[in-house]
């Protein structure tokens, strides 16, 4: 028997009719890859069937404990249906870009059937009119729910049906598990007996964690007594992404090249494509606003996801789904109307923010919520929920996932694009995914309608962010080279003169003596 984890339980428990906890990755594949130039939707479906066993998100739902006593268990789909879980459609026309954004807003919307394994794909044909991709193309969105798997399980729930080339050879290895490896219902006997072994050993352990860190968190809460005053200071400013959120839900996206980010880090020694990224957010921001009138004079605060696994290729990490990150929650310093000073004070906000996060922190509170009973976690979250808390908290989600850096496909046909939809929480408008694949990386707002009905503007404004740094970082790299160029010359005159000289104190030294052999 499994249980799902404490983290896994608060998408669960966190959940409304107009907050969804799932997340919908996007592929766009182009078919005239593929060996017949075509891929049906038989084909998908036959494609899925035989990587089931790559990962145990295919075939298992979540099983409530009555009265919420415990935290759920994962037990095996006794109906799973391979087709009930992928369905098709095609976009109508003319068949752009606005109207893909709008089929995978509405996708997205839809809430999962949690009586069934909490996944769902969709793949959407006739793209024929969109700008950088090829006519015919098709797209498969899959919709996962959060307490299933977190970003980076999610990138291995996808690495297990993507291939390498256009033969099927598996991008990522993959084993077949054994049968033995099962997800069984609970008897109420057993749920009864674990739920009250959980419910007694709870507040022990919790005790024995404090127990743990103390002493280097009592050193810590030392050091942080004057951070907590200066956070205390920079409250979280009422913007329209605080706001009661509707449940329909808007989608836009566009894309940058990589390698421009990596010419873009050289403005700010030290800094990461994260920066990068946040400050490319935090100029949208900004200019949507401003453009609205509604910039506020301090800093917008966001909320950042951070992968906390162990390291690729670690024992205890391997073939893991579920949930397994911490967050940070950095200023975006919108305040700042210079580029370059905005990103600098970013780099410095997270570089700060990394150190604490080294620290025991993180650790603490992770292993500390894994002890609390359901019940309790159950209350906290509803609680939360009900109450304005998220709004008070941040503005703005931002989660940056990587993805593979090299061409995949899918029954032949390539892969040439990545989107990504995350969850809203109620008074939290506004959700930023990043990723990357081959060589782009892509910015995607979710947002609802209440908030953010010009979401193609926002994207606007993301481009217009991304040019004020490349433009700054190609200024950088002029001045450099007409510097470096500069000095190159000098240095040749310099060695011009030498050479002359040289000459010159040849040819009188010959000449002195040429005299002196006449006399």
């Amino acid at each position: 028997m499994q249980q799902l984890s404490a983290q896994d339980a608060q998408f669960l428990y966190m959940e409304t009719n107009k907050s969804l906890s799932q997340v919908t990755s996007v592929s766009i594949f182009d078919p005239s890859t593929a060996p017949e130039g075509t891929v049906r939707f038989k084909q998908i479906i036959e494609h899925v069937r035989s990587r089931l066993h790559t990962s145990p998100i295919y075939k298992r739902r979540i099983y409530h404990v009555p009265l919420e006593l415990d935290y759920p268990y994962w037990i095996d789909d006794e109906h799973f249906d391979i087709e009930y879980h992928i369905n098709h459609g095609r976009l109508p026309h003319p068949a752009d870009w606005r109207q893909l954004c709008i089929h995978l807003a509405r996708f997205h919307s839809r809430p999962l059937d949690m009586q069934r394994a909490p996944w769902e794909m969709y793949v959407i044909e006739g793209i024929d009119n969109v700008p950088g991709i090829p006519k015919g193309s098709y797209a498969i969105a899959t919709k996962i729910h959060h307490a299933a798997a977190d970003g980076m399980a999610i990138v291995n729930f996808f690495g297990g049906l993507m291939d390498i080339d256009q033969k099927g050879t598996p991008a990522m290895t993959v084993k077949h598990r054994v049968n033995s490896d099962r997800y069984e219902k609970p008897t109420p006997f057993q749920m009864s007996a674990r739920g009250i072994t959980n419910s007694v050993r709870s507040p022990v352990k919790v005790a024995n964690t404090l127990m743990r860190y103390a002493p280097s968190l009592v050193q810590q809460i030392k050091s942080r007594v004057v951070e907590k005053q200066r956070e205390a200071k920079q409250s979280v400013p009422m913007t329209r992404f605080n706001l009661e959120t509707s449940p329909h839900r808007v989608f836009d996206a566009t894309w940058f090249s990589l390698a421009d980010f990596k010419v873009m880090r050289s403005l700010v020694p030290g800094s990461t494509i994260n920066d990068m990224v946040l400050s490319i957010c935090s100029g949208a921001l900004r200019k949507y606003l401003g453009h609205h009138k509604e910039l506020p004079a301090e800093s917008l605060r966001s909320f950042v996801p951070v992968n906390v696994r162990a390291p690729k290729g670690s024992l205890q990490e391997a073939d893991k789904p579920g949930n397994n990150i911490s967050t940070m929650s950095p200023l975006l310093h919108t305040n700042i109307a210079d580029p370059v000073a905005r990103l600098a004070a970013i780099h410095a906000e997270t570089k700060e923010q990394k150190a604490a996060r080294r620290g025991i922190s993180a650790r603490l509170m992770t292993d500390v919520t894994r002890h609390i009973p359901a019940g309790t976690q159950l209350l906290a979250a509803r609680l939360m929920m009900r109450s304005e808390m998220a709004g008070r908290m941040t503005n703005v989600c931002i989660s940056n996932v990587p993805g593979p850096q090299i061409p995949v496909y899918m029954n032949g046909a390539r892969c040439v694009g990545a989107l990504g939809l995350g969850p809203l929480a109620d008074r939290m408008g506004l959700f930023i995914a990043v990723t990357s694949y081959n060589g782009e990386i892509s910015f995607n707002a979710t947002s609802c309608r209440r908030t953010m009905p010009d979401v193609d503007f926002f994207m606007d404004c993301v481009r217009e962010s991304f040019s004020e740094l490349k433009e700054a970082a190609l200024d950088v790299h002029k001045k450099t080279s007409k510097k470096a160029g500069g000095n190159r010359k000098k240095v040749a005159v310099k060695s011009k003169s030498t050479a002359l000289k040289k000459k010159a104190g040849s040819k009188k030294a010959a000449s002195r003596k040429k005299t002196k052999a006449s006399n």
